[in-house]
């Protein structure tokens, strides 16, 4: 009965040593029960692509990661068509993005008239096919802040998630 045990958690790839041939099956069926999960889904969620805050003054937010933290910033890239003027301090494999309103009718005016200094606006998580992710978020109702995706600020297909479906943080995706 050892040998049979042995030979099963070297079939099964299970470090377990002192397991009963019937925890063997039991762990065997398990894994076969959810190993196709991971494997029909047709999007995936990939690293944190940036975390955005707004400020209220862009240069002195720059010149803080810049000259004080001494991280590397980028030059200021203004995006009419979403509102908002971006500067992006590299962190790595991520990257902070500060956020500052562009005309009357910026979606983060009234974050930065309700948080006068500024804050943590939303976090971006790349994906790695979005019109899957979408279709599939929709389909588990998760509401989206726009019909479809947008260009970024990176070039790339973006789509924001409603906090209130989110624990209350405003989630962007990315397509990686």
């Amino acid at each position: 009965m050892r040998q049979l045990n042995a030979i099963l958690r070297h079939i099964l790839h299970l470090p377990f040593k002192n397991l009963t041939l019937n925890a063997c099956m039991q762990m065997q069926q398990f894994h076969c029960s959810t190993s196709h999960l991971k494997h029909n889904k047709l999007w995936n969620l990939g690293k944190i692509n940036h975390i955005a805050l707004v400020t209220p003054d862009l240069d002195k937010s720059a010149a803080l990661y810049r000259d004080v933290l001494g991280g590397r910033v980028s030059n200021k890239q203004p995006l009419p068509e979403h509102g908002v003027t971006t500067v992006f301090v590299e962190l790595g494999d991520t990257k902070i993005e500060l956020l500052h309103p562009l005309g009357e009718k910026s979606p983060i005016q009234s974050f930065l008239e309700r948080n006068k200094s500024g804050g943590m606006h939303h976090i971006c998580i790349e994906v790695d096919n979005i019109h899957e992710a979408i279709k599939d978020l929709k389909a588990k109702n998760i509401r989206l802040l726009s019909e479809g995706p947008r260009t970024g600020a990176h070039g790339k297909p973006v789509i924001f998630l409603h906090p209130k479906d989110c624990d209350g943080v405003l989630v962007e995706l990315e397509e990686a």
